[in-house]
């Protein structure tokens, strides 16, 4: 019996190997929050997307870009503020990609570009002001940080969103004399509050007193309940205070 054998021509070999070559070539899917920047002979074409996107192959070549927020974390920065305090202070930053075309073309690489860009403003900004400010005034400062970044990354497509300064690392020194400033002013805080609790009492002594003066029967009921007060106290020695009207009568016979 003879062996049946099926030859496939080199032909069709050949054919098939170019269209799977040509697929995987000329056809590319972007997801929803991508775009492709396409290029054709070197010469920028538009930015397409996002779904299914055919290529010409050898003549065009795509870079992705991504549209989603990134969050990029600036690390701690020595900084030197303008009361010549030294700490350290890192931020995050928020921004996007809007214009797809100019984030490719207008820089090499948008996100390390940003990324030098948010620490030299950060030590730049921080520079400016001094330590209570650094401190107090974060809301403030993060605007000013945000719109700084955003304009000047405005020209490679990239809005900046948001400024967050994370944390603000003192040194030891520095906080042991901020934490004796902060007793200090809470002792004085103290102070101003007893200060004008005395002036209040005071003030209700002498009312009390002018009142008892213009009434000798409320004079006489004073004293009688401060004897109460003084027997209900559990005390060997009683000091009784005697009223100069009782005895004014026995100085004038003199």
């Amino acid at each position: 019996m003879e062996n049946l054998g099926i030859s496939i021509p080199f032909s069709l070999l050949i054919f098939v190997f170019v269209v799977v070559w040509f697929l995987s070539q000329a056809v590319r899917i972007l997801k929803e929050y991508e775009r492709g920047v396409v290029f054709r002979l070197g010469r920028i074409i538009a930015a397409k997307g996002p779904g299914l996107i055919i290529l010409i192959p050898v003549l065009d070549r795509m870079v992705r870009v991504d549209l989603r927020t990134v969050t990029m974390d600036v690390p701690p920065q020595d900084i030197i503020t303008k009361d010549n305090v030294t700490m350290k202070v890192n931020a995050v930053v928020f921004f996007r990609v809007v214009e797809p075309t100019r984030s490719v073309i207008e820089v090499e690489d948008y996100y390390t570009a940003t990324s030098q860009l948010a620490q030299t403003t950060l030590r730049s900004v921080l520079g400016q002001v001094d330590l209570d400010t650094v401190l107090g005034e974060r809301d403030r400062l993060n605007k000013n940080l945000q719109e700084i970044l955003d304009s000047q990354t405005d020209p490679w497509g990239v809005k900046v969103s948001h400024v967050e300064i994370k944390g603000v690392d003192l040194p030891s020194e520095m906080q042991r004399a901020m934490a004796r400033q902060a007793e200090a002013e809470r002792e004085r805080r103290a102070k101003i509050i007893a200060a004008e609790g005395e002036m209040q009492a005071s003030q209700k002594i002498s009312e009390a007193a002018e009142v008892l003066s213009t009434n000798p029967v409320s004079l006489q009921l004073r004293y009688l309940q401060s004897m109460i007060e003084m027997a209900n106290e559990r005390t060997s020695t009683i000091i009784i205070p005697f009223p100069m009207d009782m005895i004014k009568p026995f100085l004038n016979k003199n």
